[in-house]
């Protein structure tokens, strides 16, 4: 279950999402130094989920800085 959905994070405001962006890297660098250590963590697929919600912050974001984002396209039906 991913962390952010694509629909939340386009009705962010940038500051909103540059704030989640830092929450989510602190968090994702606690886990990379707490496996790093020896350590075990409760969740190891959390990294990846903390992976690609960042990607998708940085995704959308870029979108907007760009006005490239994506519109809906309307499916023909046959």
């Amino acid at each position: 279950m991913p962390i952010l959905r694509v629909k939340e994070i386009r009705d962010m405001t940038s500051e909103e999402r540059v704030k989640k962006l830092n929450e989510l890297r602190t968090e994702l660098m606690r886990l990379r130094t707490m496996v790093k250590a020896g350590g075990t963590i409760e969740n190891p697929s959390r990294i990846r989920e903390l992976r690609k919600a960042i990607a998708r912050l940085l995704t959308v974001e870029h979108e907007q800085k760009f006005g490239i984002g994506r519109e809906k396209t309307e499916r023909k039906k046959k």
